[in-house]
């Protein structure tokens, strides 16, 4: 016992002496090229030996050394109330202060830098630091090991022995949730089955089934994670949609709206959600009745320590080497896509494409970097507290396919980038003060297709005011991207919340014209002068030819206008008239016709509801918004998420329809995780339930 100990005391030292040698070499090259940082005495003739330089080297990065372990997260805690993303960037300068305190703290006043460059050094320093710590951790496997189960050991000491079964010493198995947003259950199968994928693999070949499900009408993560999470999607028609009562827009997501359809579903069920009472919501839109809330947009709209959303930001940038390592790669990956999307332009491929330039290079690298790191490390963070539940949502895939398509070398690369992140939380769970399965699962899928601006020349909204007889502005107008991670991005810079533009030049200077908006390749009419949901003859009456101008469209499949489906060439069908609907919209699929029957039934369903074309030999779509791959609507692989459980869960039925229903199954699951049934894990290939390690097992 005493020579492990030993042993495992003396491989700590000499990591520490490793690292500190390490970054006193970086000292001394950085001293040697930066004109503005020097580490020998001002004074003339001081003539300092080299072995003097290096003691001042060593001596300030020691100093450094120290200060980030002991005074950087006192630091972080202070700025609770400061926006997330400008931490991120307030990390470079405060690191900088740091090491300026550092070079103070050497005597004779041998350590001297300009401010500027001394934001340069200790970011050098401090990703340095982390890239010899990391290596020197992936040596030392065991060593990475044992600190991670003292750490879990540490937190399962302050749980105390509640809910542990008899005689186990461990806590009842917990259930990780991870949302892959966007990724359909064909796109899945194939990244799996070519290797893109290995991790998702393994668990197939020996640990996990796959299914598929149906999402509603409304096939977008507003609705889909609202009836994941908290049992009830009732009232979603779209990702956006108009209310008479109130004149406004609701649009999933918005931190107000959010707040508001959580407080409806939660009122509808009468339960606080899936993951209450001891669960984590991690980079949700909705907080699911969890009590530890990180990067959750229905929380996003509170001031002040109210707002615990942010909370996961400032852990995961209280070590300064994350924000470093971050920012290196979110640098990378605007530089990645701005090289990918030239690549796509001078390719000339004839395929759909759509502007990727603006701030859309910024908003893709906070998904695919800022947010998937700092949701990852908040789960681990509850793994190894050993919560009962964790849901997690990583939008990475989502954002990139809504501008590179579903399929593609951009979106491999980010599944490749998403497997490597399960592969880490798999490994971890090992290390958990409790077993825990991994439950993976998407809210939908994407389909991909040109938009129909770019197909048609004109917006869904200029084919509404054409086919109501006012005017259309001769400049074609786009629909922007209600990508989830642009209302994240908001969220943590703190900006103010955006109101619809359609629905304030509607309110305040057109009155009675209609308010058209855009979820995917489902459009939404509204007209604010007819009370209540209007009819067909009152549409008809105020606007003779809109309904045969939109059935009529090349562009559009169908509508629904007061409980009657209406298809080109006059076609219509009655939702009430057994088999008319499902003969109507056969080539959407099964469940199509009831998809649309439940959605007649929400009060705030439109006056028109328009769902674009789809083509099934090609799977196409065309989206109402700028995206070539699309999802919000009827039509392809965009109705078709996954899940995936362990084996050792029960099945759920043959079909599963809906995300209510899919909220049964894991509320299920969590009542009966099992405790016992734990087969060993084949060579190569992962535990269905992940093991925790018992609190007398030595490392």
């Amino acid at each position: 016992m005493l020579h492990g100990r030993w042993r495992t005391t003396s491989r700590a030292v000499l990591r520490v002496l490793v690292v500190w040698a390490v970054s006193t070499l970086t000292m001394l090259v950085l001293a040697a090229v930066l004109p503005d940082f020097r580490l020998q005495a001002d004074q003339p003739g001081s003539g300092d030996s080299l072995t003097e330089i290096a003691l001042t080297a060593a001596l300030g990065a020691g100093a450094f050394g120290l200060l980030t372990a002991l005074v950087w997260p006192l630091i972080v805690r202070a700025l609770l109330l400061v926006p997330a993303l400008v931490l991120g960037l307030l990390v470079f300068f405060l690191n900088g202060s740091l090491l300026l305190l550092a070079l103070d703290l050497i005597p004779d006043g041998r350590g001297e830098a300009a401010p500027e460059t001394a934001v340069v050094v200790a970011a050098v320093m401090s990703a340095v630091a982390s890239a010899t710590s990391t290596a020197l951790a992936v040596r030392d496997d065991e060593a990475y090991r044992r600190r991670l189960y003292r750490l879990a050991a540490r937190r399962r000491r302050r749980r105390g022995p509640q809910d542990r079964p008899g005689g186990s010493g461990l806590p009842a198995p917990g259930l990780v949730f991870l949302q892959l947003d966007g990724v359909g259950y064909e796109v899945l199968r194939h990244a799996a089955a070519i290797g893109l994928m290995p991790t998702v693999a393994g668990w197939l070949d020996h640990s996990h089934e796959l299914t598929a499900w149906r999402t509603d009408w409304s096939s977008q993560t507003g609705a889909s994670q609202l009836g994941l999470l908290h049992g009830s999607n009732f009232d979603v028609p779209a990702f956006r949609w108009y209310e008479k009562e109130s004149g406004t827009v609701m649009v999933c997501n918005r931190p107000t709206s959010a707040a508001e359809l959580q407080r409806r579903a939660a009122e509808r069920t009468g339960h606080a959600g899936l993951l209450a009472p001891d669960g984590a919501s991690r980079g949700n839109l909705f907080g699911g009745g969890a009590h530890q809330l990180a990067l959750v947009l229905s929380v996003a709209a509170r001031r002040g320590r109210a707002n615990r959303s942010r909370a996961g930001y400032f852990a995961y940038f209280s070590d300064p080497a994350n924000a470093v390592r971050t920012a290196v790669s979110f640098v990378a990956e605007v530089f990645r896509e701005i090289g990918q999307s030239l690549r796509a332009r001078w390719a000339g491929d004839g395929g759909p494409r759509v502007s990727r330039g603006g701030s859309y290079p910024f908003v893709r690298a906070f998904a695919t970097v800022v947010e998937r790191d700092v949701v990852v490390a908040a789960v681990i963070g509850d793994m190894l507290a050993g919560r009962t539940a964790v849901y997690a949502d990583l939008v990475a895939y989502d954002e990139v396919a809504h501008h590179s398509g579903p399929r593609g070398r951009d979106t491999d690369r980010v599944l490749a980038r998403l497997d490597r992140s399960l592969s880490l939380l798999a490994r971890v769970a090992e290390h958990a003060p409790r077993d825990y399965g991994i439950v993976l699962l998407s809210d939908h899928g994407q389909s991909p297709g040109e938009t129909f601006l770019g197909r048609y020349g004109l917006s869904l909204k200029d084919l509404v005011r054409a086919g109501c007889g006012l005017p259309v502005s001769r400049r074609a107008g786009r629909t922007r991207s209600g990508a989830e991670a642009r209302a994240a991005v908001r969220a943590a810079l703190h900006r103010p919340v955006e109101e619809e533009p359609e629905a304030v030049r509607d309110r305040e200077e057109r009155g009675s014209d209609p308010v058209v908006l855009a979820s995917g390749n489902l459009g939404l009419v509204s007209f604010p002068d007819l009370p209540g949901r209007a009819t067909r003859e009152e549409i008809d009456r105020a606007h003779p030819a809109l309904l045969a101008t939109l059935a009529n469209h090349p562009g559009i499949g169908f509508l629904l206008v007061d409980g009657t489906v209406l298809g080109p060439d006059g076609a219509e069908a009655a939702l009430d008239e057994p088999g008319a609907a499902e003969a109507l919209l056969a080539a959407y699929g099964p469940g199509a016709a009831d998809a649309v029957r439940r959605t007649d039934t929400f009060p705030h369903a439109a006056d028109i509801m328009v769902n674009s074309m789809y083509d099934p030999a090609t799977g196409e779509v065309h989206a109402f918004e700028e995206q070539i791959g699309s999802h919000g609507g009827l039509g392809g692989e965009q109705t078709h998420p996954f899940l995936m459980w362990p084996t050792v869960l029960a099945p759920p039925p043959a079909s599963l329809v809906g995300a209510e229903q899919v909220h049964g199954v894991l509320r299920g699951w969590l009542r009966t995780a099992p405790e016992d049934h734990r087969p060993e894990a084949p060579q190569g290939g992962t535990f269905p339930i992940v093991h925790a390690l018992a609190p007398d097992e030595e490392r």
